[in-house]
């Protein structure tokens, strides 16, 4: 599950480890949320012989994925995450999977571990960064829904897979983490079929992130400033009671 991320690097960065044209500025987003745009990397249309041009391009989505199949979205549960392991089969990504796959850019993303409820424990925010910084690039799908008076409106959502020991220490998913030496291959849907991707559909090394609680500042959209990302003190966990024993010995059972 990915819920909340954020891109704080320059777009001089971002256009560097995508390798595309240079971006337009944007400030640094810390807690972008689901239904707001969010910037996306393409392959590009065919080149003309002999063009330099890059091969691929970036482009803003809103974050919840439409089918094109769809006839009222109000009506449609929002698509922000897409399980990989059925991303091929299922009717709501089988298209976007075969024909629109795209990278996400990330600083990172926020998750939250839930504990059980009979412990009496707090929920949980943590900032999940790359450990050694940078920026990270999920791999997503996309697709252009239009609507009944003609209109068109990319939407995209982020590929999840089973998490690693490190992240499933808060919760069982994370996103599905594309390699820089993966890019291109995983943005030509021209030549190869989903399955000739499924490989880089796997967690991401045990060492690659690593995990910072912060305050629940990031449960609120309206909350957009670097202190999302301020690390806090874990609450120490509540200890289970001692059993109570009678002065035999035994325990005492009323």
């Amino acid at each position: 599950m990915c819920g909340r991320f954020a891109l704080t690097a320059s777009p001089e960065e971002v256009a560097e480890i995508l390798n595309v044209m240079e971006l337009e500025g944007f400030p640094p987003r810390y807690n972008i949320a689901p239904t707001q745009p969010i910037l996306v990397a393409v392959a590009s249309p065919p080149a003309e012989p002999g063009s330099n041009r890059p091969d691929r391009m970036v482009v803003l989505v809103r974050w919840g994925l439409i089918p094109s199949w769809v006839k009222d979205p109000k009506e449609f549960t929002l698509l922000i995450n897409a399980r990989s392991e059925t991303a091929i089969e299922k009717a709501s990504f089988r298209a976007a999977m075969r024909h629109r796959r795209i990278l996400v850019p990330a600083s990172g993303f926020y998750e939250w571990h839930r504990p059980p409820k009979e412990s009496g424990e707090k929920l949980q925010a943590y900032w999940i960064r790359p450990r050694n910084g940078g920026i990270v690039c999920f791999g997503g799908l996309m697709e252009t829904y239009m609507s009944k008076d003609g209109s068109e409106l990319d939407t995209g959502c982020i590929l999840t897979v089973g998490a690693n020991r490190t992240i499933g220490e808060i919760h069982d998913r994370m996103p599905v983490v594309i390699a820089p030496e993966d890019f291109t291959r995983w943005l030509d849907c021209r030549a190869g079929e989903p399955r000739d991707v499924v490989d880089l559909l796997r967690p991401a090394p045990e060492d690659f992130f690593e995990t910072i609680p912060v305050s629940d500042l990031v449960n609120k959209v309206a909350n957009v400033g670097p202190e999302l990302q301020t690390p806090v003190a874990l609450a120490p966990k509540k200890q289970k009671p001692a059993a109570d024993k009678s002065d035999n010995g035994q325990m005492n059972l009323f």
